[in-house]
């Protein structure tokens, strides 16, 4: 009996094993499954964005500290410490927002910005400090739209005005991304 209560237990972790690191239960997949449990269908893309959002905020935090330690330009470590700064203020309002609406944020950058975080880290000096930059332009051009996307269609009052107030910093920083951008191109 007791060899049979082992044998169905080896069996039993062997099944789960797979689940294990499954990309499913990333921490942004977890939130949107705890908020389409939990909320109304007129709040889940209210709750889509705030999860989204979160997350590249997340990834913004993490590369712009790895930036304001690592870079080579003491421009682009500049522009790192005000993205850590600015993304980490901007992530504590929507948390303090999110949860006044009882939805759930991912307390990690998704799979897929965990990727481009890996991938910089790999990177050192010049050649880190460009693709940061180039990878900063391209993401705050798509925070863009998603945050005047919310700021024009939202349906929660309170998100959909803090989406609206964080287009114009979001557009700062695509600029200030752009300068140093060009400034970079034209060091070659």
């Amino acid at each position: 009996m007791k060899k049979y209560i082992l044998l169905l237990s080896v069996c039993s972790l062997l099944w789960l094993l797979p689940s294990c690191g499954n990309s499913e239960t990333s921490s942004d997949k977890v939130a949107e499954e705890h908020n389409e449990a939990k909320l109304t269908e007129k709040m889940e893309n209210d709750a889509e964005f705030a999860v989204n959002a979160a997350g590249g905020g997340l990834m913004e935090v993490e590369l712009g500290n790895y930036a304001a330690a690592n870079a080579s330009s003491p421009r682009v470590k500049d522009f790192g410490r005000s993205m850590a700064a600015d993304h980490s203020k901007a992530n504590d309002e929507l948390k303090s927002a999110a949860a006044a609406k009882n939805i759930t944020l991912p307390a990690a950058p998704p799979d897929d910005k965990q990727k481009m975080i890996n991938d910089l880290k790999e990177k050192k000096g010049a050649e880190f400090d460009k693709a940061y930059i180039d990878m900063m332009v391209s993401d705050h051009k798509e925070d863009l739209d998603l945050f005047k996307k919310q700021a024009d269609n939202g349906k929660d009052a309170d998100l959909k005005a803090w989406a609206a107030g964080k287009v114009p910093v979001l557009e700062h920083h695509l600029q200030m991304a752009e300068e140093l951008q060009k400034e970079l191109n034209n060091q070659k």
